[in-house]
């Protein structure tokens, strides 16, 4: 299944009944001003999902952003209104990293049905199509999470797929990859053997 969607064909779901659940999901590294952001104009009908505390669990020995507890999920997805039968689209501003995020934490705890929208909220905007501002109130889901839908490594395991010959690629930005420029990880730098391939290259 394509992990895209583009605008024409949310705008077209989004007539259909039911509609899909919209997860706004912006955020930046080092801000925290993506609600902010939400209410001041996010697609109809959308609810906002926060990086930080309800797809990542809390920083510690897991790394900055570790996968959240399945009661976490649960818990910010049912908020969310998301339900196991019926699809989700992710956005973000759009590059798509934190909408990514969303994907892959929602496909991994079960759900059958998530995608991303091509282009953010710019790509939503640039048709002219209209957004809301302020909260949404969703009517609370019913999707439980089961992770272990994919395949995660730890460190242990990430020793061992590169001493078997195997690539690993750092998707941060070069300078960071160098160990220049860091401002939010204690040590700068990157694992010994790692491939540089930087997420912003790839939009």
């Amino acid at each position: 299944m394509n992990p895209l969607i583009d605008v024409a064909e949310l705008r077209r779901l989004l007539d259909a009944d039911p509609p899909p659940t919209l997860l706004d999901v912006r955020w930046s590294l080092g801000a925290t001003d993506g609600e902010e952001q939400y209410l001041a104009g996010h697609l109809p009908g959308a609810a906002y999902v926060d990086l930080d505390t309800e797809l990542a669990g809390p920083p510690g020995r897991g790394g900055r952003h570790p996968l959240p507890s399945a009661e976490v999920v649960t818990g910010a997805m049912q908020r969310a209104g998301v339900r196991s039968d019926r699809k989700v689209v992710a956005y973000d501003a759009g590059p798509g990293f934190s909408a990514a995020r969303a994907w892959w934490v929602l496909t991994d705890a079960g759900h059958p049905d998530v995608v991303v929208l091509n282009g953010g909220l710019a790509a939503w905007r640039g048709a002219g199509l209209p957004i809301e501002t302020g909260d949404v109130a969703a009517v609370p889901g019913d999707f439980v999470a089961v992770p272990g839908h994919r395949s995660v490594l730890d460190a242990e395991g990430v020793r061992q797929h590169l001493a078997s010959g195997r690539d690993l690629y750092d998707v941060r930005a070069a300078d960071r990859f160098a160990g220049l420029n860091e401002t939010v990880d204690p040590v700068a730098g990157h694992i010994p053997g790692a491939r540089n391939l930087p997420i912003g290259t790839l939009t």
